[in-house]
């Protein structure tokens, strides 16, 4: 992790922006202290609601028949099976 003073991460800071994008965090100080970082940014990931698709899907009554596993493994894999 690399250490820059305010005045070099104002002079190079798309140059910064391009090695943090790559990976690479960079600390930022001031009067030899630090007092920020530069890391990659993550994104958040939504936190999937259960039952968002409730009535917005519909099976038929025999969606998990023999008939109907049958046909599906005939599309699959052929007449043979």
């Amino acid at each position: 992790m690399d250490a820059y003073n305010i005045h070099e991460a104002k002079t190079h800071l798309s140059k910064l922006i391009e090695r943090v994008s790559a990976g690479e965090e960079i600390v930022i100080g001031k009067a030899g202290k630090p007092v920020a970082k530069l890391v990659p940014y993550a994104e958040k990931k939504k936190r999937r609601k259960p039952g968002a698709w409730k009535g917005k899907i519909w099976l038929a009554p025999d969606w998990d028949s023999d008939e109907t596993n049958e046909e599906i493994a005939k599309l699959f894999y052929g007449e043979d099976e």
